[in-house]
């Protein structure tokens, strides 16, 4: 036995005493854990399932006392490389199984949580209630959880009002590399509930959207709501990205829906039925309909005449919203400004199938984690406020253009979905598409019935690599503008974006929790500490 083997034996004993021989996942169950929803090839050299919180503190204290690093997995669903290894000698903590509900107090509107708790369980735990988040869960809330969430800024569902899962947190527990648990928030003081946030310096906001660079979160208390009473559904259409965009804007800014987004022609086409959206293209009369007297309509159908080729041909941007509220007139109000903001901007009203289909069934099964057709997919994603929007996606575009005759050659596509944030902030999100082989998370999330109808494509490296290579170039750009972003992982060069003093002081905090740079290294960027050397 060598001696890496050896100590990986010894490790593997430590922890198996500790937690329990089932804590261990088995290298024959490792593949899932290998890569993520884009990319990896280091496989943890363990893996561990601890079920409560003094297990994840026990198996981080012995690990790291090893000089074992940690990474930690909740629903698998990053594609920046959040949770993948960057050495085999890695304990990888999955922590689905951190998934109970700890408290739900009706009085005080605070739900507190197991780390691996899902958007969705929470949902249906306080749907019977009348209650929910005031955000309430990610596209890949069935599966996401509230951990992976804080970690790596879950945002959707209520986000054009609320923000996102760090806006709604009042407090979370963390294991530090240390083994030392950490709380924060009100929860924190003798004697203390969760409740108010900001006691004193805001601990809770130094852990949130750290993508575990400073510790393991094992629970979190959130904030609820109750449930909104009515909701109105509006979708139109855009003859011009610059109309649909500046839509976005202004509903966005304006406070009056609780989501607001805008998919391109691509992203259209794949999601609303190509005969609902002609239906609605086609027939004018839909368009006099939907307006509040006829002389508008009128209006309105001529100016879909006038941009109908574009329409015809499927060069149509949409914009989606949803207005939700206790008073179903307060909610219709809302409805009618949010609608006549976007028709004064070019709009044109079209079926709401979209947005309505979305908030009946938020939480669907992942079978989007493949294309129609059993393509891949991989996002990007970008923030700044609204002014700064325009600037950044024609930059974007600028960058993209020297690869669009190489993207023909190789399949590979391009989408993008726009989505405002908490009144103040745009969100930018290009989707790269492509044909290759499947990772092991493609095969393992969707329905088997549904996976059934795709055939995996051949092993293409070529489009993999061109991938890689716009990916680069698109987060230079980002950098270059100053743009946030969430899932930061291990693709985001976050701290060499900022400024000096700022970074020194983020080191400082690292160096405290994680002195030897074992928890999740090399996300976030390059800590300056003597485990990253």
């Amino acid at each position: 036995m060598n001696t890496a083997t050896h100590q990986t034996a010894l490790l593997q004993e430590a922890l198996s005493q500790a937690l329990g021989p089932s804590a261990l996942i088995s290298k024959a169950n490792n593949a899932l854990y290998t890569t993520d929803v884009y990319s990896g090839n280091e496989a943890p050299g363990l893996i561990v399932q601890p079920t409560t919180q003094a297990q994840v503190a026990d198996a981080v204290r012995i690990s790291t006392r090893a000089g074992w690093a940690i990474t930690q997995r909740g629903g698998g669903m990053s594609y920046t490389g959040g949770y993948l290894p960057q050495r085999s000698e890695t304990v990888m903590l999955d922590l689905s199984a951190l998934n109970r509900i700890i408290s739900i107090d009706e009085d005080d509107l605070v739900i507190t949580v197991e780390a691996g708790v899902t958007w969705q369980q929470i949902w249906e735990a306080l749907a019977p209630r009348g209650l929910r988040l005031p955000f309430f869960g990610t596209f890949s809330g069935s599966r996401a959880t509230v951990g992976g969430g804080l970690s790596n800024g879950a945002l959707f569902m209520g986000t054009a009002r609320y923000g996102s899962a760090a806006d709604i947190v009042v407090g979370i527990d963390i294991v530090d590399a240390k083994g030392r648990y950490i709380r924060t928030g009100q929860a924190a003081f003798d004697n203390g509930r969760p409740g108010f946030r900001q006691y004193g310096p805001d601990l809770t906001g130094l852990f949130v959207h750290d993508a575990g660079a400073l510790g393991v979160k094992t629970q979190a208390s959130l904030k609820m709501m109750p449930m909104p009473e009515a909701a109105e559904y509006g979708s139109l259409a855009f003859a011009s990205q610059q109309e649909a965009l500046e839509a976005l804007s202004t509903i966005g800014r304006s406070g009056f829906c609780e989501e607001v987004y805008c998919f391109d022609p691509a992203t259209t086409q794949r999601s609303l039925d190509s005969a609902t959206l002609m239906k609605d293209i086609g027939r004018l009369s839909n368009v006099v309909r939907s307006q509040s007297d006829l002389l508008r309509g009128l209006k309105e159908g001529i100016k879909m005449a006038v941009a109908g080729r574009r329409f015809v041909e499927g060069s149509v941007h949409t914009l989606h919203f949803v207005c939700a509220g206790r008073s179903a007139s307060g909610v219709h109000d809302n409805f009618i400004e949010a609608t006549r903001l976007a028709t004064q901007a070019g709009g044109v009203v079209i079926s709401n199938t979209i947005p309505k289909a979305a908030r009946a069934n938020p939480f669907e099964p992942l079978n989007g984690i493949l294309g129609a057709n059993g393509e891949r997919w991989a996002a990007l994603n970008a923030k700044v406020p609204h002014s700064d929007a325009a600037a950044l996606i024609a930059a974007t575009e600028a960058a993209i253009d020297p690869y669009r005759e190489r993207m023909a050659q190789h399949g590979v596509t391009m989408s993008f979905l726009y989505i405002a944030i908490a009144q103040h902030i745009f969100s930018y999100e290009p989707v790269l598409r492509w044909f290759d082989e499947w990772l092991p998370i493609h095969k393992a999330v969707p329905e088997p019935a549904h996976l059934a109808t795709l055939k995996e494509p051949a092993a293409n490296p070529e489009a993999r690599a061109l991938v890689d290579d716009i990916r680069s170039r698109v987060v230079g750009v980002f950098a270059q503008h100053g743009a946030a972003s969430n899932q930061i992982g291990k693709t985001y060069p976050m701290l060499s974006s900022l400024n000096p003093d700022t970074r020194s002081v983020l080191s400082a905090l690292k160096r405290e929790l994680d002195p030897e740079g074992l928890m999740n290294p090399g996300v976030l960027g390059d800590f300056d500490l003597p485990g990253l050397e």
